[in-house]
């Protein structure tokens, strides 16, 4: 099947170095992939496969788009195979069941295999462990794994000895590499002693645009009409997101961290968390006052704003909103940018730091993307 998907979406060109790879040889690897969550984020992952389809062929990787399967549905290529851009409005469907759903991902012909989750599920975060198991790859932008109960984590990491891999790149500030980054520092020997940063693009750039002549609230509407909050807006505000991203870090560096562990200060007044969404959609302004007294205490003191979550040395952790002076790095971010700085012991008096966009479809699917490669280059052929 083609990757084609998603036709209302513009097609990114392929880069002017892309034609010079060489040409593939006789043999050639073969990575059957399944999506779960055709959304945003899905959706934009499925175009920048097929626009890079020719590209790894030339390489020597064929990826087969085997299915997707949305909460309700899903579209296997066994039933349709006109199915390829336009997965949404095919006539052959089925009612989704994820155990369907991967053995049809999986095959019986001994393929290497791969599933994207793109959704936000627990019920589908709680069948890694199994698919993993199964020889089958785990790719996700999905934090719930990787920030949940530990039994449920170290089930993953165990069906590990399959030899499927589990890869979550982007639960962690989308496309920048940040959990690898860390990974290569604890691989080669090195010890994390602090982690801090900026780990959401929405709040970094409410941040960066509330300079007390607009209302918070008003910024907040502006930012959810672009795309860069979660359809409900207090979803990001309440910091839970970012707390997750943290205990993600802390994980990966063999640090015990909880999400009860973290303190969380939401932005979120008590009588706006009570409402229904549609409700908190329209009172946006309870935001209002107390934003407005912390950007003026910032600018008093010669300050900015920024949301900041950190961690350290003694695990103590944190996600607020925190007034640093002009000189601190954090204080440059552009727009959505997303910071994190690794304090480690190379990096003792110099902490790394990694920055770039953290926001967006396109930036995040590319984080999947990169993952999917990653697994892709250590396939034998088959």
């Amino acid at each position: 099947m083609n990757l084609a998907v998603s036709p209302s979406l513009e097609q990114p060109s392929l880069p002017p170095h892309a034609a010079a790879l060489p040409m593939v040889t006789a043999r050639q690897r073969v990575l059957a992939v399944g999506l779960v969550g055709p959304g945003r984020v899905g959706s934009a992952l499925l175009d920048q496969l097929r626009t890079a389809q020719p590209r790894l062929a030339r390489a020597g990787l064929e990826l087969k788009l085997c299915g997707v399967t949305a909460s309700r549905r899903m579209w296997l290529d066994a039933d349709d195979p006109e199915l390829n851009g336009r997965y949404g409005g095919a006539q052959t469907w089925r009612p989704s069941n994820l155990d369907e759903f991967a053995a049809h991902v999986r095959g019986n012909d001994g393929r290497h295999a791969l599933l994207i989750d793109c959704s936000a599920s627990e019920a589908v975060a709680s069948r890694y462990a199994e698919w993993l198991a199964q020889g089958v790859h785990v790719v996700t932008p999905n934090k719930l794994a990787g920030s949940g109960s530990f039994p449920r984590l170290q089930a993953i990491r165990a069906a590990c000895v399959s030899g499927a891999r589990f890869r979550y790149e982007a639960t962690v500030c989308a496309g920048l590499p940040v959990v690898q980054t860390l990974r290569d520092l604890l691989d080669t020997g090195d010890e994390l002693l602090a982690v801090e940063g900026m780990f959401s693009g929405t709040l970094a750039w409410l941040c960066h645009r509330h300079n007390g002549s607009r209302p918070f609230s008003a910024l907040v509407r502006e930012a959810h009409a672009l795309g860069y909050t979660e359809p409900d807006p207090r979803d990001d505000l309440s910091g839970l997101d970012v707390a997750r991203k943290l205990v993600i870090l802390a994980r990966e560096a063999g640090w015990a961290l909880s999400l009860e562990d973290v303190q969380v200060q939401s932005l979120v007044p008590p009588e706006l968390a009570a409402m229904s969404p549609e409700e908190a959609l329209e009172n946006l302004h309870l935001l209002d006052r107390a934003m407005a007294r912390e950007v003026a205490s910032a600018q008093t003191q010669g300050s900015v704003l920024r949301h900041v979550a950190s961690l350290d040395a003694k695990g103590h952790a944190s996600v607020r909103l925190a007034m640093l002076p002009a000189s601190h790095p954090f204080a440059h971010s552009r727009l959505t940018d997303n910071i994190v700085q690794f304090t480690t012991h190379r990096y003792r008096d110099n902490p790394m730091l990694v920055q770039g966009p953290g926001a967006g479809p396109e930036v995040t699917a590319a984080g999947i993307f990169a993952d999917l490669l990653r697994i892709a280059e250590s396939l034998e052929v088959r």
